[in-house]
């Protein structure tokens, strides 16, 4: 074989040695974003489960307040049949949004804050949103790794030819929802 051959074969080479570590290396990313979001659901799901429960409990206590107790139970029922990290955001949003609404209703209501089946539900609802916060770092932090990857040279002409499309963040906070004060009903 001449040289130039073997030259050429070696360019060939690495060349494909490149690619397929690019392509290696988005798909990591890919899993991770993957998995990820698999953890955010799981918490998710447990706090929808965990909803019911909470309504009941201040159902209990404080009866007249139907409006706000049917809005959280449709609410949780968006949040559940939400899809995409975009469409479970804002469908947590507006849970999340209902949920401080019931929590100052509580206020009014000194027995339901001394029963101690709500104090171990409010417990469990803590642990979970510091859950979900945790992973949904996890989460976006995977999602930016993964997008920058597949935007900058040269792993987005990889990213393109391997059809790599960005992911999306699950964002729950809203800084303007979160400067408004909470919006109490009595229905």
């Amino acid at each position: 074989m001449s040289t130039e051959i073997v030259a050429g074969l070696s360019g060939v080479a690495v060349f494909l040695l490149i690619l397929i570590w690019f392509y290696n290396r988005l798909v990591r990313l890919r899993y991770v974003v993957r998995s990820s979001w698999s953890d955010i659901d799981v918490h998710l799901r447990k706090r929808h489960e965990l909803v019911p429960n909470l309504v009941e409990t201040v159902r209990g206590y404080a009866a007249h307040e139907r409006g706000t107790l049917t809005k959280v139970a449709e609410l949780r029922a968006a949040a559940m049949q939400a899809s995409t990290p975009g469409e479970k955001a804002k469908a947590e949003r507006g849970l999340a949004g209902v949920l401080r609404s019931l929590f100052a209703l509580v206020e009014a209501y000194p027995g339901l804050k001394a029963d101690a089946h709500f104090r171990e539900l409010m417990t469990q609802l803590r642990g979970l949103e510091d859950n979900i916060e945790y992973a949904r770092r996890y989460y976006n932090a995977g999602v930016r790794d993964y997008n920058v990857a597949t935007a900058v040279f040269p792993s987005n002409v990889v990213a393109a030819a391997f059809v790599f499309t960005p992911a999306e963040f699950f964002e729950l906070d809203s800084p303007e929802q979160e400067r408004k004060p909470v919006d109490v009903a009595f229905s």
